[in-house]
């Protein structure tokens, strides 16, 4: 039987060092997924791109200004993914396991698709996905949102799926409690 004290948000606690470390790495993948793909390959919007068109040479530069912002706030959280990875690995009790690894970092990609949707789109309204179309401004913000669900359910469910995360021998030995009625 597991208690709460045994478990961190349904997962062993032994795991929370390197599902931190996998949450601030999706963090940052997922920001630089969205800079570099929507924000510079497809051009789709900038950062403030709602609130300052990027019509003219000044505002274009505020835009890849923000931008480079954001940029470097993405890189910040990759680079203390990292670090919480290496400091995580070098613990014997942390599972060394790149199945909680990736699932950890699909869902802090999930919850940066989530937190940056229902702000910057919805809260704050200074950009939104994909403001000239195809279709509505508000179905590009909603899938954006719903892309970042699915993340989140898809990389909690590898986490707690796997077999790596299963109690250790000890675990299972403190937790269970002598029959006295024998």
């Amino acid at each position: 039987m597991s208690t709460q004290a045994e478990t961190w948000v349904g997962l062993p606690r032994r795991a929370k060092p390197l599902v931190r470390a996998g949450i601030l790495l999706g963090l940052g993948l997922g920001g630089f997924f969205d800079g570099i793909v929507l924000h510079q390959i497809l051009q789709w919007h900038h950062m403030v791109s709602a609130r300052v068109a990027p019509t003219t040479v000044a505002d274009l530069q505020l835009n890849v200004l923000a931008d480079g912002l954001f940029h470097a706030a993405t890189y910040v959280f990759t680079v203390l993914g990292v670090a919480l990875l290496w400091r995580a690995w070098r613990r014997p009790s942390v599972p060394k396991s790149s199945r909680s690894l990736f699932g950890s970092t699909v869902l802090g990609w999930g919850i940066f698709n989530v937190v940056e949707g229902l702000v910057n789109h919805h809260l704050l309204g200074i950009h939104h996905v994909r403001p000239d179309g195809p279709g509505s401004v508000l179905l590009w913000d909603v899938a954006f949102l719903l892309w970042g669900v699915l993340f989140v359910v898809g990389g909690y469910a590898l986490v707690r799926g796997d077999d790596a995360l299963s109690p250790t021998t000890e675990e299972r030995d403190a937790r269970t409690v002598p029959d006295e009625n024998r």
